[in-house]
């Protein structure tokens, strides 16, 4: 089976891409009762009628987030239910709701959205035909909209990253802002495909978010402007002190080629005294990418492992040549860097190749697998949770700087960088 694993961006993209031939969409009925057992066997019974069987109320440690503050779970769960309540409900709806013009189509996309959603996991999701288009253009890099990673945390909407040079950097979104509202629609509630299609239009359009800060007095609105997305993953330059600057804002399909082109002009300076690698705002990509730059400084070591669901592990090592493991090595971080990010700071920390400076990371350390459906659209789950090579978990834990120094609301407007000029002085002091 050949597969591609990706590690999270537009909406939380840590995917494994793998190429299954698939039987088509599976019947509305069939997919529907699998998510309402919730992990329970289901046994076709007499008179051709489909039993979702009941969980096993004895188990109650196998079964997580579905027992009661009692420590118990539901009676309600415990019994076995015939699929037919499903149909009952729809008919319903479709018999009694006010507007009686409801599609179809809707209520059985809004099912299928619902049985991922009941596994409230914010990183598994179903993605419409029209979002798993969005989902594969943000990958190429290339899309109109507002520039912003968006995801689920503690169930809130919330900013992962405002891609550099966006709209949304330009408007002042910030990693970990809390979306309320998207042109005065709650977000309570809402899914991130869901958001995701509101955020995203036409170039020259606008785009107003109600935003939440943590240590503001009260929320504030953010208009943005849409505009037609172009993000070059890597740009570089060798500064005037000899000090050769990576920037990488994607780990996308050109992120290497770019890359392999910084190395070699980094490689023809013999006066190069460092190399600061900058992750900031960097919200992931693909995961085999964060492994080959990972390689550019560990030689033939592991970079990651994934702890699979069955305790099984898949161990990656970098095969690359370690081109760049003689350079002095600062990394730079906040919390907009997640998933491949995250994976190539706690790889070079671990190795002691690079000290990490600047702020936590966000703390995004699951693998999903991305699934397509005979309609164009497709399904995300988390399959994996991915260790650094010291084993350290970097699911909601995210990566710790050696040094922290914090970026505040004043060097933006003043347009400092105290985080870069750390990574100078650390260069400096090593040489």
């Amino acid at each position: 089976m050949n597969f591609i694993i990706m590690v999270d961006s537009a909406t939380n993209k840590s995917i494994i891409k793998r190429q299954y031939w698939l039987i088509g969409l599976l019947s509305l009925a069939a997919v529907f009762f699998l998510g309402l057992a919730i992990g329970a066997k289901f046994l076709p019974r007499s008179g051709g009628q489909v039993v979702i069987k009941g969980v096993d109320p004895t188990a109650t440690s196998t079964y997580g987030d579905i027992i009661n503050a009692d420590g118990e779970i539901p009676e309600y769960l415990t019994k076995d239910v015939d699929f037919r309540l499903f149909w009952d409900v729809w008919n319903l709806i479709k018999n009694k709701y006010y507007d009686k013009n409801i599609p179809e189509t809707k209520l059985f996309y809004g099912a299928l959205s619902g049985l991922v959603a009941a596994l409230e996991d914010s990183h598994s999701v179903f993605l419409t035909p029209q979002n798993t288009d969005f989902f594969k253009e943000e990958l190429e890099g290339n899309f109109e909209g507002v520039g912003a990673e968006i995801g689920i945390r503690n169930n809130i909407l919330t900013v992962i990253a405002p891609l550099p040079d966006t709209p949304a950097f330009k408007a002042g979104l910030k990693p970990k802002d809390m979306i309320l509202e998207i042109d005065g629609q709650t977000t309570e509630g809402m899914g991130v495909d869901e958001a995701v299609s509101l955020i995203r239009g036409p170039q020259g359009t606008a785009v107003t978010l109600l935003v939440y800060r943590e240590g503001q007095s009260s929320s504030k609105e953010i208009s943005i402007t849409r505009e037609a997305i172009n993000i070059k993953s890597v740009e570089w330059e060798i500064r005037s002190d000899n000090i050769a600057y990576l920037k990488i804002r994607q780990f996308n399909e050109m992120t290497m080629p770019l890359f392999n082109d910084a190395v070699l002009d980094i490689l023809s300076r013999p006066d190069i005294r460092g190399i600061i690698l900058d992750l900031r705002y960097n919200p992931g990509g693909y995961l085999q990418t964060a492994i080959d730059v990972s390689g550019e400084w560990i030689n033939g070591k592991l970079v990651v492992s994934e702890k699979l669901r069955d305790g099984s592990e898949i161990l990656h090592n970098s095969t690359k040549k370690a081109r760049l493991d003689a350079y002095q090595t600062v990394v730079l971080v906040n919390a907009g860097s997640a998933s491949a990010s995250e994976i190539v700071a706690g790889a070079l920390q671990d190795w002691g190749e690079g000290v990490i400076v600047g702020e936590k990371t966000f703390g995004k350390g699951s693998i999903q697998d991305l699934n397509n459906l005979s309609d164009g659209s497709s399904v995300k789950l988390t399959v994996a949770k991915w260790f650094t090579p010291q084993g350290r978990s970097i699911d909601d834990e995210g990566i710790e700087p050696d040094v922290a120094v914090e970026m505040i609301e004043a060097d933006y407007d003043q347009f400092r960088d105290p985080q870069l000029d750390k990574a100078v002085e650390i260069i400096f002091s090593n040489n």
